[in-house]
């Protein structure tokens, strides 16, 4: 996977037609394979957009010689994108015609690349750091405004800049108690036990703010799974249409229309919550509904957040006692639905405060959507500092921020320098490993294996 001595070429645009299509080759040959590809008597010159044309290997100086038209760009190492000779051949969006281009470029002597190959050149050249790596990605994949802010925010280095600067304090630390190590019989002491565990207690509170809005992070990068639950006939699919904004579950007064789960992913506060709207938990002997009431259970335990939908029109049951009771200790939202409709009891009796609603007129959609943004905390507040998302940064600062605890208690107990010295190095390496200064080729495997082909 790490081999970087050869020359790599992919479609780096989207799969499918479009206007425009870009195919990328990086390494030490780009330009050689690029001239051999292109029908030109010059090479191109670096940073010019030049106009000229793909020729199939196999054919020249037949009609069909030429495979298209296209505009080539020579980007010369180090400064481009993955750090080596690159070049960008843009042409006509048709994947007909930019596999051909590939193939061209195959024959020439390039290699297909593999997903997320460009990248990792340029990680593995020092252009951008692992985090950087990994906000690529997370931006690529982005489906709202706050994910792409999110990973935009990492990849111009907030948090590297962050976790440079702590790392920074912490080695100057572990100098000065390496110092009193190293000259001990010359009475040099360059930091005493009381203020070591001062400077690692300032260490370890920079940590926390770093991780102090990891929750909400990882929700803005992964999004939540939010389940819509309530017996049959309560409306549920009317409050799943009108959140997703769309007629996407079939609505009857029929009970036991909804036999599977239905799902839509929605834009709710810049969060991408996949909502699903599950079968009307109810006794029934019917095998296909009694199959879309087990799902609707099972939903239960992998839902991040759940809204209750009862109604309001109807009398209060064993069924929504239960219901409500097994979602207890869960985030949620009760919706007290059909509220057009004379009531069969009160608000008040509910265990927790609910959101009252008609999907018939309406009412109540609005604050439906504010309280389920509350239930999964995604305000939209600005962080204080660089907000942490990825779930392989937050357990990494975690374990080090244990080493830097074990490290200070060890201070104040007045334990030899290597004590505390042990534990700042192993906090210093876990650290490292955020940003990829210390890290697995297991891991980077892990990382760049989910990047798609010519990114």
């Amino acid at each position: 996977m790490f081999a970087t001595d050869d020359t790599i070429v992919a479609i780096a645009t989207p799969a499918g037609r479009g206007a425009i299509g870009v195919i990328r080759l990086s390494g030490a040959h780009a330009a050689t394979i690029a001239h051999a590809m292109l029908g030109r008597a010059q090479p191109l010159e670096a940073r010019l957009a030049t106009l000229t044309h793909v020729l199939d290997a196999e054919a020249r100086g037949l009609p069909r010689a030429v495979v298209d038209q296209v505009i080539a760009t020579y980007f010369p190492a180090p400064a481009s994108y993955t750090g080596e000779d690159v070049v960008e051949i843009s042409g006509h969006g048709s994947p007909i015609v930019l596999t051909a281009i590939v193939r061209a470029a195959v024959r020439a002597g390039a290699r297909p690349a593999r997903p997320g190959e460009f990248t990792l050149r340029a990680f593995l050249n020092g252009r951008i750091d692992l985090v950087q790596a990994e906000a690529i990605a997370d931006l690529i994949e982005s489906v709202t405004p706050r994910q792409a802010q999110l990973a935009m925010d990492q990849l111009h280095g907030t948090l590297t800049s962050e976790m440079a600067a702590v790392e920074s304090a912490l080695f100057d630390l572990i100098a000065r108690l390496e110092a009193s190590v190293d000259f001990p019989d010359e009475g040099y002491h360059f930091v005493g036990s009381g203020s070591a565990g001062a400077e690692i207690d300032t260490l370890v509170e920079r940590l926390a703010r770093l991780r102090m809005g990891a929750s909400e992070g990882r929700l803005i990068r992964e999004g939540a799974l939010v389940a819509i639950l309530g017996r049959s006939n309560t409306g549920k699919s009317r409050v799943f249409n009108k959140l997703v904004g769309a007629d996407r579950a079939i609505v009857t007064p029929q009970a036991g229309t909804t036999r599977d789960l239905v799902s839509e992913r929605i834009d709710l506060g810049g969060v991408a919550v996949t909502l699903v709207d599950t079968a009307g938990l109810r006794v029934t002997d019917d095998p296909v509904e009694l199959e879309g009431v087990a799902r609707a259970r099972r939903t239960i335990d992998s839902a991040e957040a759940v809204l209750v939908v009862l109604d309001r029109s109807r009398l209060f049951d064993g069924e929504d006692h239960a219901l409500l009771d097994r979602t207890s200790k869960m985030r949620r939202v009760i919706v007290a639905n059909k509220v057009d409709l004379p009531a069969r009891w009160s608000t008040d009796a509910l265990p927790a405060a609910a959101v009252e609603t008609s999907m018939t007129t309406e009412a109540g959609v609005g604050a439906l959507r504010a309280s389920l943004a509350a239930a999964l905390g995604s305000a939209e507040t600005p962080p204080e500092c660089p907000r942490v998302a990825n779930v392989r940064h937050i357990e990494l600062l975690e374990r080090a921020t244990a080493c830097l605890e074990r490290a200070a208690r060890a201070a104040r107990a007045e334990d030899p320098e290597e004590v505390v010295l042990a534990d700042l190095h192993e906090a210093g390496q876990l650290l490292g490993e955020i940003a990829g200064r210390r890290t697995s080729e297991d891991v980077l495997q892990r990382i760049f294996e989910r990047f798609c082909v010519g990114k």
